[in-house]
C-alpha cells in the first residue's frame, strides 16, 4: 500500500525547523507533533508550512527546534471544527493541510517538491486579476489507505491556470509543484479585517 501512496501523494520538503515542537495528536499509542518548516525560494522569499512529525523519528534522529531538516512524506488533511460558544458556528469547520514526515534524511540544501495523483473533487475557481494575471483554483481528492481521502488545494497561474478551469468534476489529473503559505485578508461581519494563512499547493506542472 506504501508503494501506490507514494506514486500518488509525495513530498520532498527541506528547510529549518521553526516553532516549538508540540504534541499535536495521540494514536494507537503513538504520538505525533507539530511544528513549521521554513524553507527558502529561490527568490529568497520563505514559505513556512505546517508539519507533522511522529516521536519516533524525532527521536532517532534527535531533531529540534532551529534545526536544518529533508524530510519525505505526503500531504495530509482534516477539517478543523472550530470551538467557539455560538453553537451555530461549532457547526463550521476549516480545512487543514500539513505535510506528513514518512522519513527524515541528511539535510542538503533546502527542497520543496510536491507530487500529487488525483481527482478534481470541486468545480475550478478561474479569474483574472486586475494586473492581468490568470489564476484557477482547483481541489484535489488524493486516496489513502483505509479508504480515506485527503483533499488538497492546489493554485494555477497562466497558461496552467486556462487549462485547469476546463477540468470537471471527477477529472483526473497529476500534479507537480511546492507547498506553499500564502496570507490574505479575510472581512468579519463587524467589518473588521483579519489577516490569516493558508496552505495550499502551487502548480508548476498539470497532466491530465
Amino acid at each position: 500500500m506504501d508503494n501506490i501512496q507514494t506514486k500518488t501523494n509525495s513530498i520532498e520538503l527541506a528547510g529549518e525547523l521553526t516553532d516549538k515542537i508540540e504534541l499535536s495528536h495521540t494514536v494507537y499509542g503513538e504520538k505525533f507533533y507539530s511544528c513549521f518548516l521554513d524553507i527558502k525560494r529561490l527568490s529568497n522569499r520563505t514559505d513556512s508550512v505546517p508539519v507533522t512529525i511522529p516521536e519516533r523519528l524525532l527521536v532517532q534522529h534527535r531533531i529540534k527546534s532551529g534545526d536544518k531538516a529533508r524530510i519525505e512524506g505526503q500531504l495530509r488533511s482534516y477539517n478543523y471544527y472550530l470551538k467557539v460558544d455560538d453553537l451555530a458556528m461549532n457547526k463550521k469547520s476549516r480545512l487543514v493541510v500539513t505535510a506528513f514526515c514518512k522519513n527524515v534524511l541528511p539535510y542538503e540544501e533546502d527542497v520543496n517538491c510536491v507530487k500529487l495523483d488525483g481527482y478534481v473533487c470541486k468545480t475550478p475557481i478561474y479569474r483574472v486579476t486586475p494586473f492581468g494575471k490568470h489564476i484557477c483554483d482547483l481541489l484535489i481528492a488524493v486516496n489513502r489507505s483505509y479508504g480515506k481521502s485527503d483533499y488538497i488545494p492546489v493554485i494555477y497561474w497562466g497558461e496552467n491556470a486556462k487549462r485547469a478551469s476546463l477540468l470537471t468534476v471527477s477529472s483526473n489529473v497529476v500534479v507537480t509543484g511546492r507547498l506553499q503559505s500564502r496570507e490574505y485578508e479575510k472581512r468579519k461581519d463587524d467589518g473588521d479585517v483579519t489577516v490569516k494563512t493558508t496552505y495550499e499547493v502551487s502548480g508548476f506542472e498539470l497532466n491530465c
